[in-house]
């Protein structure tokens, strides 16, 4: 088993620096849309190779604009295909931390298995051991993986909170940081049921790990405003993390600002308005007003 460093430069900055977490990290099924809204059409492009290729030199000009800095973004979740390339000459997680002063981290799920019981757990990840010791290999700092919950289904919900930690334990032996996703979907009928049975299973899972072992929390914005309260405190959570679950960026921004001290994990919502048409000037001053606009949402 790696430890994790709580006194290393990336782990002080994910833990206490103001700023959020980009997530640019729309793997295979949402690559085609996440291109349709950057202005890029199904017919240009052709192949799993060219698709991915594009969406590549769309995640490279929102890291290399100016506006992409370690001043409001602490870290960046990574698809394994963009963690694979290059950003001007360097392995993207070395570009992100060396250029940009951006922790790296990588999504590892591999979606989402058909719903049972109200939620869809994550498919199963063979070959997760291997994934983890090549991440670690290019300087990655910690992994991401999501599960759906869809209703308020305490069976449910406490399968997925067991599986997430079940994995997260492996991520811990590997030296790195998991970030665990049970987004609670925000049409749920029972939202805010759905939250508290969440909130139990996670508080009793958290309390079983062990104090130098760490994890950070990307949840669903709440019905209730600082629901998640206690977790922001909890010894063993580096972060909590908000996810924008399909609310656009001002309606997530707002709900955002009044949980305190969490933070944005946005991905379609940080790149909302951006185009693959916009000038580099316009790009640039729409993700640079897009950044400033989640950052303020996020230090509240």
């Amino acid at each position: 088993m790696t430890a994790i460093d709580p006194s290393s430069p990336q782990f002080k900055k994910v833990k206490s620096a103001p700023g959020f977490i980009a997530a640019l990290d729309q793997s295979g099924g949402s690559t085609p849309k996440a291109l349709r809204s950057y202005g890029i059409s199904d017919d240009e492009w052709s192949g799993d190779e060219e698709m991915f290729a594009m969406v590549h030199k769309m995640r490279s000009r929102v890291i290399t604009s100016p506006a992409f800095t370690g001043e409001r973004i602490l870290a960046a979740i990574l698809f394994e295909n963009t963690m694979d390339r290059e950003i001007e000459g360097k392995p993207t997680a070395d570009y992100l931390w060396d250029v940009k002063n951006v922790v790296p981290i990588l999504k590892v799920d591999k979606g989402l298995a058909p719903e049972a019981n109200g939620v869809q757990l994550m498919n199963s990840m063979p070959g997760l051991e291997q994934l983890l010791v090549k991440a670690k290999g290019k300087n990655i700092f910690g992994t991401k993986m999501r599960s759906v919950i869809k209703q308020a289904d305490k069976s449910g919900i406490e399968a997925v909170v067991a599986q997430q930690f079940d994995e997260a334990k492996k991520i811990i032996a590997a030296g790195l940081v998991p970030i665990i996703e049970p987004e609670v979907d925000i049409h749920c009928p029972d939202k805010g049921d759905a939250e508290a049975y969440l909130k139990a299973a996670l508080a009793s899972k958290l309390d079983e790990l062990p104090s130098d072992d760490y994890v950070m929390l990307k949840l669903t914005l709440p019905s209730e405003d600082n629901f998640y309260a206690e977790f922001v405190e909890h010894p063993q959570v580096v972060r909590v993390v908000a996810l924008s679950g399909g609310y656009s960026r001002e309606e997530g921004n707002e709900i955002l600002a009044r949980n305190h001290n969490v933070i944005a994990s946005f991905s379609r919502a940080l790149l909302e308005g951006l185009s693959a048409k916009q000038t580099d000037e316009e790009f640039n001053t729409m993700l640079d007003n897009t950044i400033q606009s989640i950052y303020d949402a996020s230090i509240t």
